[in-house]
């Protein structure tokens, strides 16, 4: 088992290459998806390596394995997992498991406080225009979900600018880029190694709604203009947003993306003035092989302590 469970553990060190990789060479939108399915997949593994290091010690306490009806000597002979190893493997499955709930519940109630707000904005309408001097767009998840723009921000854009912004918020709102940030964000806290992963998903979805907003208006110079121009009136005007709103990247202007060297803006800015991005066979492929390999060691090292188990039972009922 201790080969399979430790290999399983480096794998979230390859986060940083995998978010390079995904952000240059794949589409905005399979980036996400990618990105967000190898953050869960990772943390999942990666926990559950250290459970299995802190379950194979503690099935050698006298105590526990007496009511599991499993033989010592025979777990103690297939595993030499070290007293030290698997405290603090256990000490670190404890520490990623309260900070995982703790995410879950505090982000939970603050989803049902957007919903409830999106709920109580004016009008039955998707687009909410609020008579604010400081430039701000962003889009709050709901039935129905709203877009909510600020009159200082459509001052500061002309009409194509103001079709992009509502183009690319649109595209926050129905692709459900919330659901991926927040499942990004959850494995971060799970297994820190793994928040560039999160810091690459909080930047492709503002890329995927980029893309989309180009598609619609025809022209990736224009999206460009506008999200430059509204970044810049943005930065001037400081608006400043309820708390409930920080949900990630959906409701951010900036959301960073800490492997590069520029910030997150001037880099959207540059691909929309570069080509359409194009989708590499080979990365997607390489990606996926890598996340496969990952759920497989994770597997077989469970398998091997049920395997495990299964003997030093059977030791026992002879």
């Amino acid at each position: 088992m201790r080969i399979f469970v430790y290999l399983t553990l480096l794998f979230p060190l390859a986060a940083v290459p995998l978010a390079r990789a995904a952000t240059a060479r794949l589409h905005p939108r399979y980036a996400t998806w990618l990105l967000a399915l190898a953050a869960v997949i990772l943390a999942a593994t990666s926990c559950g390596a250290l459970g299995l290091l802190a379950m194979a010690a503690l099935v050698r306490v006298p105590i526990l394995a007496h009511l599991g009806h499993w033989s010592t000597a025979v777990v103690a002979s297939g595993d030499s997992t070290s007293g030290s190893i698997a405290l603090a493997a256990g000490i670190l499955f404890g520490t990623a498991l309260l900070a995982s709930t703790t995410f879950v519940v505090l982000r939970a109630q603050a989803l049902l406080d957007a919903f409830r707000h999106a709920r109580h904005l004016p009008g039955d309408q998707n687009l909410v225009i609020t008579p604010d001097a400081a430039a701000d767009a962003y889009t709050v998840p709901g039935r129905p979900g709203r877009i909510v723009v600020s009159t200082g921000m459509l001052d500061a854009l002309d009409e194509p600018g103001r079709r992009a912004l509502l183009a690319h918020e649109h595209a926050h709102l129905t692709g459900r880029h919330y659901i991926y940030t927040t499942a990004a964000r959850l494995a971060a806290v799970a297994n820190p190694l793994l928040r560039p992963l999160a810091g690459a998903v909080d930047y492709t979805v503002e890329r995927w709604s980029d893309e989309y907003a180009a598609r619609d208006l025809g022209d990736r110079r224009q999206v460009a203009t506008a999200i430059a121009t509204a970044a810049i009136a943005a930065k001037h005007t400081r608006p400043r947003r309820s708390g409930l709103l920080a949900l990630g990247a959906v409701f951010s202007r900036d959301a960073g993306m800490p492997l590069a060297g520029a910030g997150p803006v001037p880099r959207r800015v540059a691909a929309l003035l570069a080509p359409a991005p194009r989708t590499s066979a080979l990365i997607l492929a390489a990606c996926l092989a890598l996340l496969a390999l990952a759920g497989a060691c994770a597997l077989e090292a469970a398998n091997d302590l049920q395997d495990l188990l299964s003997l030093a039972h059977a030791a026992v009922d002879r």
